[in-house]
Protein backbone atom coordinates (compact mmCIF):
# COMPACT_ATOMS: atom_id res chain seq x y z
CA UNK A 1 0.00 0.00 0.00
CA UNK A 2 3.11 2.37 -0.54
CA UNK A 3 0.74 4.19 -3.05
CA UNK A 4 -2.93 4.66 -4.19
CA UNK A 5 -4.44 6.46 -7.70
CA UNK A 6 -5.47 10.07 -7.49
CA UNK A 7 -8.25 10.72 -9.89
CA UNK A 8 -8.42 14.04 -10.98
CA UNK A 9 -12.76 14.30 -10.80
CA UNK A 10 -12.52 17.88 -9.76
CA UNK A 11 -11.40 17.26 -7.13
CA UNK A 12 -8.56 14.88 -5.90
CA UNK A 13 -10.09 11.73 -3.41
CA UNK A 14 -7.59 12.16 -0.98
CA UNK A 15 -5.55 9.15 -0.98
CA UNK A 16 -2.22 10.53 0.73
CA UNK A 17 -4.57 10.89 3.49
CA UNK A 18 -6.29 7.86 3.60
CA UNK A 19 -3.40 5.28 2.87
CA UNK A 20 -2.94 3.22 6.00
CA UNK A 21 0.54 1.37 5.93
CA UNK A 22 2.31 -0.09 8.81
CA UNK A 23 5.56 -0.61 9.75
CA UNK A 24 6.37 2.79 7.70
CA UNK A 25 8.40 3.54 11.37
CA UNK A 26 10.84 -0.02 11.65
CA UNK A 27 14.41 -0.86 10.53
CA UNK A 28 16.16 -2.76 8.28
CA UNK A 29 19.41 -3.25 7.14
CA UNK A 30 21.64 -0.88 5.22
CA UNK A 31 21.86 -1.45 1.74
CA UNK A 32 18.73 -3.64 1.72
CA UNK A 33 16.75 -3.23 -1.50
CA UNK A 34 12.86 -3.63 -2.10
CA UNK A 35 11.14 -3.91 -5.38
CA UNK A 36 7.15 -4.12 -4.46
CA UNK A 37 4.49 -5.35 -7.63
CA UNK A 38 1.09 -4.51 -6.53
CA UNK A 39 -2.81 -4.31 -7.51
CA UNK A 40 -5.59 -2.55 -6.04
CA UNK A 41 -9.37 -2.57 -6.60
CA UNK A 42 -11.46 0.62 -5.50
CA UNK A 43 -15.07 1.25 -5.37
CA UNK A 44 -17.39 3.46 -3.93
CA UNK A 45 -18.65 7.26 -3.64
CA UNK A 46 -16.09 10.07 -5.42
CA UNK A 47 -15.61 13.86 -3.69
CA UNK A 48 -16.57 16.04 -6.92
CA UNK A 49 -16.07 19.90 -6.49
CA UNK A 50 -18.96 21.90 -5.84
CA UNK A 51 -18.55 24.26 -8.75
CA UNK A 52 -18.91 21.13 -11.28
CA UNK A 53 -21.60 20.39 -12.73
CA UNK A 54 -21.46 16.76 -11.59
CA UNK A 55 -23.10 14.64 -8.65
CA UNK A 56 -23.52 11.53 -7.33
CA UNK A 57 -20.56 10.51 -8.89
CA UNK A 58 -19.18 6.68 -8.13
CA UNK A 59 -16.10 4.83 -9.60
CA UNK A 60 -14.25 1.87 -10.02
CA UNK A 61 -10.28 1.61 -10.28
CA UNK A 62 -7.82 -0.72 -10.79
CA UNK A 63 -4.44 0.24 -10.42
CA UNK A 64 -1.29 -1.78 -10.96
CA UNK A 65 1.90 -0.35 -9.19
CA UNK A 66 5.73 -0.62 -9.35
CA UNK A 67 7.52 0.63 -6.56
CA UNK A 68 11.23 0.46 -5.40
CA UNK A 69 13.10 1.50 -2.22
CA UNK A 70 16.54 1.06 -0.70
CA UNK A 71 17.97 1.68 3.42
CA UNK A 72 20.54 3.97 3.76
CA UNK A 73 22.92 5.42 6.74
CA UNK A 74 21.31 8.42 8.07
CA UNK A 75 23.74 9.65 10.73
CA UNK A 76 23.82 6.65 12.24
CA UNK A 77 19.91 5.97 12.01
CA UNK A 78 18.32 3.93 9.19
CA UNK A 79 16.35 5.70 6.31
CA UNK A 80 15.24 4.95 3.12
CA UNK A 81 14.08 6.67 0.06
CA UNK A 82 11.21 5.13 -2.19
CA UNK A 83 9.79 5.78 -5.72
CA UNK A 84 6.11 4.33 -6.66
CA UNK A 85 4.77 4.30 -10.11
CA UNK A 86 1.04 3.92 -10.44
CA UNK A 87 -0.79 3.22 -13.98
CA UNK A 88 -4.84 2.99 -13.51
CA UNK A 89 -7.61 2.02 -15.01
CA UNK A 90 -11.32 3.96 -14.16
CA UNK A 91 -15.08 3.25 -14.82
CA UNK A 92 -17.33 6.60 -13.66
CA UNK A 93 -20.61 7.15 -13.52
CA UNK A 94 -22.79 9.67 -12.62
CA UNK A 95 -25.35 12.80 -13.22
CA UNK A 96 -23.70 15.87 -15.62
CA UNK A 97 -26.11 18.28 -16.48
CA UNK A 98 -28.34 16.00 -14.59
CA UNK A 99 -27.85 13.69 -17.48
CA UNK A 100 -26.54 10.33 -16.60
CA UNK A 101 -23.20 10.02 -18.01
CA UNK A 102 -20.17 7.58 -18.01
CA UNK A 103 -16.71 7.76 -18.90
CA UNK A 104 -13.61 4.98 -18.89
CA UNK A 105 -9.97 6.14 -18.49
CA UNK A 106 -6.47 4.69 -18.05
CA UNK A 107 -3.48 5.37 -17.97
CA UNK A 108 0.01 7.07 -15.85
CA UNK A 109 -1.03 8.37 -12.61
CA UNK A 110 0.69 10.48 -10.53
CA UNK A 111 4.21 9.50 -9.49
CA UNK A 112 4.89 9.53 -5.76
CA UNK A 113 8.43 10.02 -3.86
CA UNK A 114 8.85 9.28 0.15
CA UNK A 115 11.86 9.95 1.69
CA UNK A 116 11.72 8.36 5.47
CA UNK A 117 14.56 8.84 8.29
CA UNK A 118 14.44 7.52 11.89
CA UNK A 119 15.73 9.74 14.40
CA UNK A 120 15.40 7.20 17.70
CA UNK A 121 15.67 3.47 18.01
CA UNK A 122 16.59 2.28 14.36
CA UNK A 123 20.32 2.34 13.75
CA UNK A 124 21.98 1.85 10.98
CA UNK A 125 23.24 -2.24 11.44
CA UNK A 126 24.53 -4.73 8.77
CA UNK A 127 22.82 -7.71 8.39
CA UNK A 128 25.19 -9.42 10.71
CA UNK A 129 24.62 -6.74 12.91
CA UNK A 130 20.63 -6.84 12.41
CA UNK A 131 20.16 -10.21 13.62
CA UNK A 132 20.59 -9.38 17.23
CA UNK A 133 18.52 -6.12 17.06
CA UNK A 134 15.14 -5.73 19.39
CA UNK A 135 12.83 -3.06 19.05
CA UNK A 136 11.69 -1.09 21.54
CA UNK A 137 10.84 2.74 20.59
CA UNK A 138 11.23 4.30 16.85
CA UNK A 139 10.81 8.04 16.28
CA UNK A 140 10.94 9.20 12.70
CA UNK A 141 9.88 11.17 9.92
CA UNK A 142 8.53 11.36 6.68
CA UNK A 143 8.62 13.60 3.67
CA UNK A 144 5.92 12.18 0.67
CA UNK A 145 6.10 14.20 -2.22
CA UNK A 146 3.30 13.70 -5.42
CA UNK A 147 4.49 14.87 -8.43
CA UNK A 148 2.39 16.01 -11.84
CA UNK A 149 3.71 13.09 -14.03
CA UNK A 150 -0.16 11.36 -14.49
CA UNK A 151 -2.42 11.75 -17.60
CA UNK A 152 -4.47 14.87 -17.59
CA UNK A 153 -6.34 17.14 -20.11
CA UNK A 154 -7.89 20.07 -18.99
CA UNK A 155 -10.61 20.38 -21.07
CA UNK A 156 -11.90 16.81 -19.83
CA UNK A 157 -13.99 16.52 -16.65
CA UNK A 158 -12.63 13.29 -15.57
CA UNK A 159 -8.47 13.02 -15.17
CA UNK A 160 -6.61 10.59 -13.85
CA UNK A 161 -3.65 12.83 -12.69
CA UNK A 162 -4.62 15.66 -10.67
CA UNK A 163 -2.04 18.78 -12.30
CA UNK A 164 -0.15 19.39 -9.22
CA UNK A 165 2.01 18.77 -6.39
CA UNK A 166 1.60 17.96 -2.87
CA UNK A 167 3.84 17.83 -0.11
CA UNK A 168 3.04 15.60 3.21
CA UNK A 169 5.68 16.10 6.17
CA UNK A 170 4.77 13.45 9.09
CA UNK A 171 5.95 12.07 12.47
CA UNK A 172 5.64 8.73 13.97
CA UNK A 173 6.29 6.72 16.84
CA UNK A 174 6.44 3.22 17.04
CA UNK A 175 6.22 1.16 20.03
CA UNK A 176 7.19 -2.81 20.54
CA UNK A 177 5.39 -4.54 22.97
CA UNK A 178 6.46 -8.30 23.43
CA UNK A 179 4.51 -9.85 19.91
CA UNK A 180 2.85 -6.71 19.20
CA UNK A 181 4.25 -3.33 17.90
CA UNK A 182 1.94 -0.02 18.67
CA UNK A 183 2.27 2.76 16.04
CA UNK A 184 0.93 6.19 15.30
CA UNK A 185 1.87 8.80 12.87
CA UNK A 186 0.34 12.15 12.41
CA UNK A 187 0.96 15.06 9.33
CA UNK A 188 -0.49 17.58 6.82
CA UNK A 189 -0.41 17.15 3.23
CA UNK A 190 0.15 20.42 1.39
CA UNK A 191 -0.99 21.43 -2.26
CA UNK A 192 0.13 23.63 -5.12
CA UNK A 193 -2.25 25.32 -7.48
CA UNK A 194 -3.66 23.75 -10.49
CA UNK A 195 -3.92 26.29 -12.76
CA UNK A 196 -5.69 24.26 -15.74
CA UNK A 197 -8.61 23.69 -14.10
CA UNK A 198 -11.92 22.21 -15.93
CA UNK A 199 -13.28 25.05 -18.25
CA UNK A 200 -10.00 27.50 -17.63
CA UNK A 201 -10.17 27.59 -13.66
CA UNK A 202 -7.32 27.67 -11.23
CA UNK A 203 -8.12 25.29 -8.14
CA UNK A 204 -6.41 25.77 -4.76
CA UNK A 205 -7.33 23.22 -1.66
CA UNK A 206 -6.45 24.15 1.67
CA UNK A 207 -4.38 21.88 4.11
CA UNK A 208 -5.31 18.48 4.40
CA UNK A 209 -4.54 17.27 8.04
CA UNK A 210 -4.33 13.33 9.07
CA UNK A 211 -3.50 10.87 11.90
CA UNK A 212 -3.38 7.51 11.75
CA UNK A 213 -2.70 4.10 14.02
CA UNK A 214 -1.87 0.78 13.75
CA UNK A 215 -1.96 -2.26 15.78
CA UNK A 216 0.27 -5.17 14.60
CA UNK A 217 1.13 -8.70 15.76
CA UNK A 218 3.83 -10.80 14.78
CA UNK A 219 2.81 -14.26 14.73
CA UNK A 220 5.92 -15.06 13.86
CA UNK A 221 9.06 -14.23 12.26
CA UNK A 222 7.26 -14.83 8.85
CA UNK A 223 3.22 -13.87 9.53
CA UNK A 224 2.15 -10.58 10.86
CA UNK A 225 -1.16 -9.07 11.09
CA UNK A 226 -2.38 -5.41 11.81
CA UNK A 227 -5.40 -3.58 12.42
CA UNK A 228 -4.96 0.44 11.01
CA UNK A 229 -6.88 3.24 11.40
CA UNK A 230 -7.15 6.90 9.92
CA UNK A 231 -8.98 9.96 10.53
CA UNK A 232 -8.25 13.05 7.94
CA UNK A 233 -9.64 17.03 8.20
CA UNK A 234 -9.75 20.06 6.22
CA UNK A 235 -8.94 20.23 2.33
CA UNK A 236 -11.50 22.53 1.86
CA UNK A 237 -11.14 23.88 -2.06
CA UNK A 238 -11.58 27.19 -3.58
CA UNK A 239 -12.72 28.03 -7.60
CA UNK A 240 -11.46 31.02 -9.18
CA UNK A 241 -11.98 32.36 -5.73
CA UNK A 242 -15.28 31.13 -4.76
CA UNK A 243 -14.69 28.83 -1.73
CA UNK A 244 -16.80 25.34 -1.87
CA UNK A 245 -18.50 23.59 0.93
CA UNK A 246 -16.48 20.43 0.93
CA UNK A 247 -14.04 20.43 4.02
CA UNK A 248 -13.55 17.02 4.75
CA UNK A 249 -14.00 15.43 8.25
CA UNK A 250 -13.76 11.29 7.76
CA UNK A 251 -12.34 8.38 8.91
CA UNK A 252 -11.19 5.13 7.58
CA UNK A 253 -10.37 1.32 8.98
CA UNK A 254 -8.40 -1.57 7.34
CA UNK A 255 -6.42 -4.65 7.84
CA UNK A 256 -2.91 -5.97 6.63
CA UNK A 257 -1.60 -9.56 6.18
CA UNK A 258 1.94 -10.31 5.07
CA UNK A 259 3.46 -13.71 4.81
CA UNK A 260 7.02 -14.10 4.05
CA UNK A 261 8.11 -16.86 1.28
CA UNK A 262 11.56 -17.10 1.86
CA UNK A 263 14.52 -14.46 2.29
CA UNK A 264 13.92 -12.52 -0.50
CA UNK A 265 9.95 -12.60 -1.52
CA UNK A 266 6.94 -12.06 0.54
CA UNK A 267 3.22 -11.23 -0.21
CA UNK A 268 0.93 -8.55 1.57
CA UNK A 269 -3.05 -8.07 1.38
CA UNK A 270 -4.73 -5.52 2.50
CA UNK A 271 -8.83 -3.76 2.76
CA UNK A 272 -9.87 -0.74 3.85
CA UNK A 273 -12.77 1.17 4.13
CA UNK A 274 -14.68 4.19 5.45
CA UNK A 275 -16.28 4.63 8.33
CA UNK A 276 -17.70 8.14 8.36
CA UNK A 277 -17.31 10.42 5.87
CA UNK A 278 -18.51 14.32 6.30
CA UNK A 279 -18.42 14.34 2.47
CA UNK A 280 -17.89 11.87 -0.23
CA UNK A 281 -14.67 9.74 -0.81
CA UNK A 282 -16.73 7.02 0.98
CA UNK A 283 -14.76 4.08 -0.88
CA UNK A 284 -13.56 0.17 -0.15
CA UNK A 285 -10.32 -0.55 -1.21
CA UNK A 286 -8.40 -4.13 -1.58
CA UNK A 287 -4.82 -4.74 -2.84
CA UNK A 288 -2.28 -7.47 -2.84
CA UNK A 289 1.38 -6.62 -3.39
CA UNK A 290 4.90 -9.15 -3.94
CA UNK A 291 8.18 -7.89 -2.27
CA UNK A 292 11.23 -8.74 -3.30
CA UNK A 293 14.34 -7.67 -1.31
CA UNK A 294 17.87 -8.25 -1.99
CA UNK A 295 21.16 -6.46 -1.40
CA UNK A 296 23.11 -6.10 2.58
CA UNK A 297 24.55 -9.50 1.80
CA UNK A 298 20.89 -11.17 2.09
Amino acid sequence: MLGMAALGFGTLPQALAQSMEPLSYSNAPIGLNFLIVGGTYQTGSVLVDPTLPAKDVTAEVNTATLAYSRVFDFWGQSGSLAFVLPNAWLAASGEVFDQARSISRNGLADMTLRLAVNLVGAPALTLQEFASYQQDTIVGVTLLVTAPTGQYDPSKLVNIGTNRWSFKPEIGISKALGPWTLEAAAGVTFFTDNDQFFSSGVRQQDPLYAMQAHAIYNFSRRLWAALNGTYYTGGRTTLNGKQGDDRQNNTRWGATLAYSLDRMNSIKGYYSSGASARTGTNFQVVGLAWQIRWGAGL
